[in-house]
């Protein structure tokens, strides 16, 4: 494993990062994952009070193994929820029990897309609270995640004197969001970057079209996606560590080893030169830059909407066998109650404010059941529901 300093703070950060949202929900598989990772030099992990009973799963698997004092635990506060003052220490105290510490070594605000929204935090006293459990050593480091305008990312680095911040950043987001010149503003603050997303949700390592996928094998048939995504951010000099949302074994051994040899081994001229025509073969591929993030969920109604897209940009890069099998199963669409289907959707648009990405869902609900859902498909899903009966 290879290490990073973070600049405010000294500490000697492992370049790949633990992102535990995607963690199996069987507590034995996830517990294996995490041990493994810490033997294989992984020191830094990321949780968060709204991943569901993640933080719960992540405090007790470090209670169990007695890791707590070999890593860095990062997790955020769900400002959100915060109406006064007490609420904030409610919800930070609660964090602490679920985690089964006393402290937090890198402790972000979740999600602050926007001036308006930290000015909010100020009329409660977030600054105050902030200095008073710094002082205390509650918390370490102090930083925010951010989806938004790289305008209102720009703002936030300057309006406080953040350590550290969380941003998405990949290939083919490159200028989008806080993007590059984010990266580099941070960088060039002296704080540490955090990157979320480096795979685009698992597109970048398993959803590639076949031509992107020939495109890197020709160079290597040896190398993975996932090592190729993750290079490309190890060669930013502003990036300290990229999360990974690692979910199986083979994922783990293979992105440590790729952070095992990342900086020591970079991308030739030839290498890098390559991402330009496969962010060209992804662009012609992808219709809805969604990232499965499920912030949209739930749905009011019941729609599976990063299911339905899922499903709807797999039929252009894999075809539409591959997409119609992931939306039937995705959305229990051969069930006449299954409410889960794209054309369930009744535009009230409570996930529009919701989506990193800022995709216009409902509307693009609208075009995953015109493909997904014709008249012929729905013909043969109501002969399925008679049998069913």
């Amino acid at each position: 494993m290879q290490y990073t300093k973070d600049p405010k703070s000294g500490n000697e950060l492992s370049i790949l990062g633990y992102g535990c949202m995607r963690l199996p929900s069987d507590f034995a598989k996830a517990e294996k994952l995490l041990v493994e990772a810490v033997e294989a030099g992984v020191n830094y992990f990321d949780t968060a009070y709204i991943y569901g009973n993640n933080e719960v799963t992540v405090g007790s698997i470090l209670e169990k193994n007695g890791l707590r004092e070999k890593i860095y635990l990062a997790t955020k506060l769900p400002h959100q929820k915060c109406k006064d003052y007490e609420s904030i220490e409610k919800l930070f105290s609660e964090q602490l029990d679920r985690l089964k510490t006393t402290y937090i070594d890198y402790y972000l605000i979740h999600n602050i897309p926007d001036m308006a929204a930290w000015k909010r935090l100020c009329d409660f006293g977030i600054e105050k609270w902030i200095e008073e459990k710094k002082s205390s050593g509650q918390i370490k480091q102090i930083g925010f995640s951010f989806h938004g305008t790289q305008k209102d990312f720009m703002e936030l680095l300057d309006i406080y004197d953040w350590e550290f911040c969380l941003i998405q950043y990949n290939y083919m987001d490159e200028n989008y969001q806080a993007g590059k010149a984010g990266l580099n503003k941070a960088y060039e603050k002296g704080m540490a970057v955090m990157i979320m997303e480096p795979l685009l949700g698992g597109k970048l390592a398993t959803g590639l079209p076949t031509k992107a996928v020939q495109l890197f094998q020709k160079l290597d048939p040896n190398r993975s996606m996932a090592s190729w995504a993750l290079r490309w951010l190890w060669t930013q000099p502003g990036v300290s560590v990229v999360l990974s949302g690692m979910n199986k074994p083979e994922q783990l051994e293979d992105n440590v080893k790729t952070a095992s040899i990342a900086r020591d081994e970079m991308l030739s001229d030839i290498e890098s030169n390559v991402y330009t025509p496969v962010i060209e073969a992804l662009r012609e591929s992808y219709k809805v830059p969604c990232t499965g993030c499920n912030y949209c969920m739930p749905c009011p109604v019941g729609v599976n909407i990063p299911g339905c897209f899922m499903a709807y940009n797999s039929s252009y890069v894999m075809g539409l066998v591959s997409g119609f099998t992931l939306y039937l199963t995705g959305t229990s669409a051969y069930r006449k109650e299954s409410k889960a289907r794209a054309s369930c959707c009744i535009k009230c648009g409570a996930c529009l404010d919701k989506c990193p990405q800022s995709i216009a869902i409902p509307d693009m609900l609208g075009a995953v059941a015109k493909k997904m859902e014709p008249l012929w498909v729905r013909a043969i899903l109501s002969i399925a529901r008679l049998f069913m009966r």
